[in-house]
């Protein structure tokens, strides 16, 4: 691993922040780096300078650069494709599965599936990144014959219930939510929630609409942790993709934590920081509204975002603990946030 001097000279911080960043628990909420090779075989095993375009959409992170930004792990996710039949998103699912079973077995232990606390203390242990499987758009299990319980058992730690589309389960946040009368979650939806708390998977409440956020938060097992994977916050930027000081609250209070995505669409506001403070900004205000236990790191890479000018791809990540630094951040808020706070949900969830 190169050395932390040569890291911070390259990318303009402190040795301190870098070797912070080593030390820490970094976990990234959601990564959406099985996209690309489904979509043109890029390989995540090899070493990337970045995407067709830049820092804009693809090519943010590769298992190398995730390792150099000092990564520990990381919730994947396998999207689903809102377009085809029922039978059809559970047979791609399934495919997709297999697809990324074969990529982590490929790894040769630098990737490692974690299902549990335990699991990710292991993993940390030998070096290996922890992989945390997730679903995009709950609706890729409408076609199974049972559901979450179809999945291999345990291995999936997370299902994002609605997308950027409406679905058979409720209505997203997106401006698709016009086109859908009832914006609350369905029969089904609700369904889904109790199916995901029986097996211990976390309640993903980034993309759905509001009125679909309280319906799940009103079926969800209140003992459980909800969770955030990937949004930014109205009370610094309002949009639609953002969540209220009233839903922050909410996961607050079940325990959960809510990541902050990269993507500046979101998270930009006027008069406000180009770089990733931007970044920073929202992770305050959530630590400000739901307290110390409750931000985390989400960045969406690889989900067609554009990152800001200086986060982007996952050798970045010094960067954004340099902002929390400048921004006067304690180490102990710096590494609660990288992955401290998050890892007390999973392991409240699933201790192993």
């Amino acid at each position: 691993m190169e050395a932390p001097r040569h890291v911070a000279r390259r990318l303009g911080v402190s040795e301190h922040a870098v070797q912070l960043c080593r030390d820490s628990d970094l976990i990234d909420l959601h990564v959406d780096t099985f996209i690309p090779p489904r979509l043109w075989g890029y390989d995540p095993l090899v070493r990337h300078r970045g995407g067709p375009l830049g820092r804009h959409f693809f090519g943010h992170l590769d298992l190398y650069r995730m390792a150099d930004g000092g990564v520990t792990g990381a919730m994947w996710s396998i999207t689903t494709n809102p377009f085809r039949s029922a039978r059809g998103r559970w047979t791609t699912f399934g495919k997709n599965l297999r697809g990324f079973q074969a990529l982590v077995a490929r790894s040769k232990g630098h990737l490692q599936f974690v299902t549990n606390g335990r699991e990710y203390d292991e993993a940390r242990a030998r070096g290996a990144q922890a992989v945390m499987l997730s679903i995009q758009g709950g609706n890729a299990l409408d076609g199974a014959p049972q559901g979450i319980f179809s999945t291999p058992t345990g291995l999936i730690t997370r299902v994002t219930v609605v997308h950027l589309t409406n679905s058979s389960l409720g209505a997203t946040n997106a401006p698709f939510q016009y086109l859908r009368r009832d914006k609350g979650l369905s029969r089904s939806g609700r369904e889904l929630v109790e199916s995901l708390d029986e097996a211990r998977v976390f309640v993903d409440l980034a993309h759905i609409h509001e009125r679909g956020f309280w319906d799940a938060a009103e079926v969800h097992d209140p003992s459980l942790p909800l969770i955030a994977t990937h949004a930014g916050v109205d009370g610094v930027r309002p949009h639609w993709r953002n969540l209220s000081d009233k839903q922050i609250k909410a996961i607050a209070d079940s325990g959960g934590v809510v990541g902050i995505i990269f993507s500046t669409a979101f998270l930009s506001r006027s008069g406000g920081p180009r770089d990733g403070r931007m970044i920073v900004e929202h992770m305050e205000h959530v630590l400000n509204v739901g307290g110390e236990g409750v931000a985390a790191v989400g960045s969406d890479y690889d989900g067609a975002i554009s990152p800001p000018f200086d986060m982007g791809g996952g050798e970045t990540y010094p960067r954004l603990v340099q902002h929390m630094l400048d921004a006067g951040w304690s180490e102990d808020r710096i590494r609660g946030v990288l992955g401290l706070n998050y890892l007390a949900s999973f392991r409240a969830l699933r201790p192993g």
